[in-house]
């Protein structure tokens, strides 16, 4: 009862994102379904998992494809709902963001937006090349009981493989993810530090989150170079003054001998005793115009390697720390792919001219306005889909912070790695949650809205064949 009731009573903060009541009632099945569920197969797995009639299915399809469901207001509540019921993990007065993308392998002929794409990775279960769909992703970097940190995810999108306009054919993936940043960061009014990878270490990443207030913080590669400011000459000459002195190679500050590295114990988590060397350099960087502040690390497990940030008045030992966080939404993926199934999706579209594999991106530019509009519906169902399993997760992680003791409780099962001390996985909520589901129903002082409509859609043929089965 506890963990449920807590959980409605989280979901019942989503209710301004749906126009109808009907809609919300679906939304909370489908939230339902995806934290309970033991497989990822789809929509069918959400209609197995409660139990429901048949009929659900066409519905629980329409619920994604339907505009009843606003998608921007749905994110905006949940980043909202994020920020003051999570303890945010701060920087100063600044909150800490993390972003990255993703690569969602997608065998559909008949989906919008499956283009060809390269993996870079050193995992070899991992082809080099995959048809799918390319998402840029945001979580919020959290505090937990007992000092553990989490990342909680906000949203995810598609942001390739569809030309719909000449406007969109000019974005790159980078002004994509700006746009989304600055949708997401628009109801927390607080100041963010955006961590990124390497990729995201561009101009068109650093000026846009300067002109607002925010900064970033990424690793920079090897062959990166910067300018030290250039010296004022006396007396001053002719023309314009020089904007950039001396021209330095990144790699070869870490080379260097006779600069003095300073010692530290290491801030990355988890990490004990372990003694590190680095250096700090505020020089110019010529694709943003002006001093951004480079940490040079020397690390004697993990090697050299070479971080940046927008601000100059952060602390290198943080500068570090953030970075070694990035990992977190690493680990968040992993939970969302193998046991959320959040990007599980498998809408096809009936009009599509099937595509052909190892194809491109798709430019629908010169199709009829009706075959567009219908490509964008698919894409925002799509976006509904994983957005909701954004939210199904985090979910799972907020009981897992705030009802620790009744999620160990519930779990019922065993695991190699157990430690009830410690803030359970989303596994491990998930199979709480699908234990004491039975109970939550089978209450007949429960008048919560949830039991009642589900009471109406279950499907007794199936909950009879349970009952025999037990």
């Amino acid at each position: 009862m506890e963990l449920w009731g807590a959980w409605d009573a989280w979901v019942q903060r989503l209710r301004p994102a749906c126009t109808r009541r009907a809609t919300f009632e679906w939304m909370r099945i489908v939230l339902a379904g995806l934290c309970v569920r033991a497989d990822r197969a789809g929509v069918t797995s959400l209609v197995r998992a409660l139990a429901l009639q048949p009929r659900s299915y066409l519905r629980l399809l329409h619920l994604f494809h339907s505009e009843a469901l606003r998608l921007p207001v749905l994110t905006a509540l949940w980043v909202r709902f994020c920020l003051e019921h999570c303890s945010p993990f701060q920087v100063g007065d600044a909150i800490v963001c993390l972003a990255d993308g993703i690569k969602v392998p997608k065998e559909g002929k008949k989906m919008p937006a499956v283009k060809k794409l390269h993996q870079e990775s050193t995992n070899n279960s991992k082809p080099e090349f995959i048809d799918g769909h390319s998402l840029q992703a945001f979580s919020l970097l959290v505090r937990t009981v007992g000092g553990f940190v989490t990342s909680v995810p906000l949203a995810a999108r598609i942001h390739e493989g569809v030309i719909d306009s000449a406007r969109e054919a000019r974005k790159t993936l980078l002004d994509r993810l700006v746009e989304l940043f600055f949708e997401l960061v628009q109801p927390l009014a607080r100041r963010v530090i955006l961590v990124t990878d390497a990729y995201y270490a561009s101009a068109k990443m650093i000026r846009p989150l300067l002109a607002q207030g925010h900064h970033l913080v990424t690793r920079v590669r090897r062959n990166a170079v910067a300018y030290r400011p250039p010296p004022v000459p006396r007396p001053r000459r002719r023309g314009r003054p020089r904007r950039y002195g001396e021209k330095i190679r990144l790699k070869d500050l870490l080379a260097d001998t006779e600069r003095t590295f300073v010692t530290a114990l290491s801030p990355v988590y988890d990490e004990k005793n372990v003694e590190i060397a680095y250096l700090v350099q505020d020089l110019l960087w010529r694709p943003v115009g002006h001093l951004v502040r480079f940490v040079c690390v020397r690390h004697p497990r993990r090697g050299d390697l070479i971080l940046m940030t927008s601000d100059t008045t952060l602390d290198p030992l943080d500068v570090i720390s953030l970075y070694g966080y990035r990992f977190k939404i690493e680990v968040g993926f992993r939970q969302a792919v193998q046991v959320m199934g959040t990007y599980f999706y498998h809408f096809w579209m009936k009009t599509m001219t099937p595509r052909k594999r190892g194809s491109a991106t798709q430019d629908i530019r010169k199709r009829s306005r009706v075959h567009k509009e219908r490509v964008r519906r698919k894409i925002r169902a799509y976006h509904r889909f994983v957005q909701l399993g954004c939210i199904a997760q985090g979910l799972l992680q907020l009981l897992a912070i705030q009802h620790r003791p009744s999620v160990w409780e519930r779990f019922r099962s065993w695991l190699r790695t157990m430690n009830p001390d410690q803030p359970p996985s989303e596994l491990v909520v998930a199979q709480a949650l699908r234990t004491s589901l039975p109970e939550f129903l089978a209450d007949t002082a429960n008048t919560h809205d949830l039991t009642k409509f589900l009471a109406q859609i279950r499907s007794r043929d199936i909950l009879r064949a349970y009952e025999q089965a037990a």
